[in-house]
């Protein structure tokens, strides 16, 4: 079954149910103040969307955080006030998810959008809790999951929720495109395609590693994820980041017959500290009393070699302690050297090899920047996500 989407049904006068990822960083010091609104951003075609269609009402839901139980830091309230300015129209934010007052909100003309409380304020939302769904699902008509983000996740307002909705259960526009976006990698890509992985543990992306080494024509690995391969090869890594896991696990991925598509680095970029003064080695070996934080120049202009004539380009996880400028160069040369790919489709995901990318300003010189971080990932792992499914098929 295909899924339908929200621009290919009439919903005027209808009242809408919609399940958006408003999870949001907020300031720490005022956590009145929001330090980045993509997330939100992201969701306003699909609302003022539904908005231009004339529905009676718009009922929104999000989580926010990791709250244990109701705590006022984790209020969707700035979010509400972010919406209203960006809107210009009224957002109440209820008390709660299922506060009585919602039903009488829903009997009165205005106000039109209705934002419900920190969805995880109730562990009966991460838990799928049958009545819990059931009373969100009571609000409206239709539903439309906009939250690629939480698409992984089976909970109550992404998954439980929609065997409510029968035939009346939409995608929005953000989950449209990214579902199309890493379809191209998923599905059909273009070759060349080249990946580029990094962040730290082997472990946490094994499955991924093993199903794009069956589908990539090379596997780029920087960053802490290179130093188990290098040392399972018998290569000197000093005291870099890496455990007797990962060593093993790598060994096995590179005995695969895929594991000569693998590209690791050639020259790294030391420290005797995280925050001491970089030093870039001559050759592939790291000193016993240093720690690799950065890949080095010969790998940054090996990685520019082998991306060149790329049709398809993965880009997950940092080539090094970015956060710091001084070992930062890595991350943002590949980042530089995705932007200027003449014939690529490029597709940046994972937290960390996002925000790298919006701090190098060349995000707008990118195919398709994920939202999903772990959901974008577990997509290509696994080719779709139990809130898409549920869209396509329903709940059992």
């Amino acid at each position: 079954m295909a899924i339908k989407f929200v621009d290919e049904v009439d919903l005027k006068g209808k009242t809408v149910l919609a399940r958006f990822d408003f999870n949001v960083p907020l300031d720490k010091a005022d956590t009145s103040k929001i330090t980045d609104t993509t997330r939100i951003d992201e969701a306003l075609p699909t609302i003022n969307l539904l908005l231009k269609m004339g529905v009676k009402k718009l009922i929104m839901m999000s989580h926010l955080g990791r709250p244990k139980g109701p705590e006022k830091k984790f209020s969707l309230l700035p979010v509400a006030t972010y919406l209203a300015q960006k809107l210009e129209e009224e957002v109440v934010l209820t008390e709660s998810a299922t506060d009585a007052g919602i039903k009488t909100l829903l009997t009165l003309s205005h106000p039109r959008i209705i934002l419900l409380e920190n969805l995880r304020f109730h562990k009966e939302e991460e838990g799928n809790d049958p009545v819990f769904a059931k009373t969100l699902a009571s609000y409206a008509e239709y539903y439309v999951n906009d939250a690629f983000g939480t698409a992984h996740r089976k909970h109550a307002s992404t998954y439980g929720v929609v065997q409510h909705f029968k035939n009346k259960a939409l995608a929005g526009l953000l989950l449209r495109r990214e579902i199309e976006a890493l379809d191209k990698i998923v599905q059909h890509p273009q070759h060349p395609f080249m990946a580029v992985m990094g962040g730290a543990k082997v472990s946490d992306k094994i499955k991924i590693i093993e199903n794009l080494l069956s589908e990539v024509d090379q596997l780029l690995i920087g960053g802490a994820m290179a130093y188990p391969f290098l040392s399972a090869k018998g290569i000197g890594i000093g005291k870099s980041l890496c455990s007797a896991d990962d060593i093993k696990l790598a060994k096995a991925i590179l005995q695969l017959p895929t594991g000569q598509k693998i590209v690791l680095p050639i020259d790294h970029i030391v420290s005797a500290s995280l925050d001491g003064e970089p030093v870039v080695t001559t050759t592939v070996e790291i000193a016993d009393n240093m720690i690799g934080l950065d890949i080095g120049p010969n790998t940054l202009k090996k990685f520019k070699e082998c991306l060149k004539n790329c049709k398809t380009a993965l880009w997950n996880g940092p080539m090094g302690y970015f956060e710091n400028p001084k070992f930062a160069v890595g991350t943002f040369g590949v980042a530089r050297i995705l932007s200027e790919l003449p014939n690529a489709f490029t597709l940046v995901g994972g937290g960390d090899s996002v925000s790298a990318i919006k701090q190098s300003g060349l995000d707008n010189k990118i195919g398709h920047v994920s939202t999903g971080g772990g959901a974008s990932l577990e997509y290509i792992e696994e080719g779709s996500l139990v809130g898409i499914n549920a869209l396509k098929f329903g709940v059992n």
